[in-house]
């Protein structure tokens, strides 16, 4: 896998430096850092300029790229004994994605399930997740009726964001939570709203359709901790 940019190179570096094959760097760096960086476990590479274009596909690299392992998905009924899970339903923009995993990882969520897509492509998952997908176990599952009806078999209360539920601010939750987010465009279906136990929402100040999924997630996730 290919990541670059600054700040999801050095949080690899900084917190799984056993996972970098090769850094690449296309600018000049500070002798103290850059001797410290050759003195680590993986091998350092200077290229060009245009190579690291070419590497990165014209992205905004910042003189920085990394081949790092692959990651390895996990299966969702690893979970079972999590007490936080988040359900991703359909989502499939990789910058929203990345998004929510970082915020998952920094407010306590304990694993993540994709449901309703048969693959993703994890590479820009981890990029723009800056790095904290390998601090998160993931889970690819593509029918979350099963994935649902497992859960709660296994002691999960199921919540699910919908505009049209319980302020989250006023819900009482259970140790062993599972928060559902639908697509972008679409939401939740029915269907998947008639297998939850509770709706919840946030409530706006002022007249306003929606937020963002990775931005009402964030928000759900931090008002779900215990």
């Amino acid at each position: 896998m290919l990541i670059y940019a600054k700040q999801p190179i050095y949080y690899i570096i900084n917190n799984h430096p056993s996972k970098i094959k090769i850094l690449y760097l296309s600018k000049d760096l500070d002798k103290k850092e850059y001797s410290r960086l050759m003195k680590m476990d993986f091998e350092v590479k200077r290229i060009p300029a245009e190579a690291a274009q070419k590497m990165s596909k014209n992205a905004n690299h910042q003189g920085f790229l990394a081949e790092v392992d692959e990651y390895k998905l996990q299966s969702y009924r690893s979970f079972f004994d999590s007490e936080f899970v988040l359900v991703l339903s359909s989502l499939t923009d990789v910058g929203n994605i990345g998004a929510i995993v970082r915020s998952a990882y920094a407010l306590g969520v304990d694993s993540i399930i994709a449901c309703g897509v048969k693959n993703l492509p994890l590479e820009p998952i981890l990029r723009t997740s800056t790095g904290a997908l390998f601090d998160m176990p993931f889970a690819l599952e593509h029918n979350i009726h099963t994935v649902l009806n497992d859960l709660k078999t296994s002691g999960f209360c199921v919540y699910g964001a919908d505009m049209g539920g319980e302020d989250i601010r006023d819900v009482v939750l259970t140790r062993k939570r599972v928060l559902v987010l639908g697509s972008e465009g679409e939401g939740l279906t029915s269907r998947v709203v008639s297998k939850l136990d509770k709706v919840v929402s946030i409530k706006m100040s002022h007249k306003f359709d929606s937020l963002n999924v990775s931005v009402a997630g964030a928000i759900l996730m931090d008002r779900m901790r215990i």
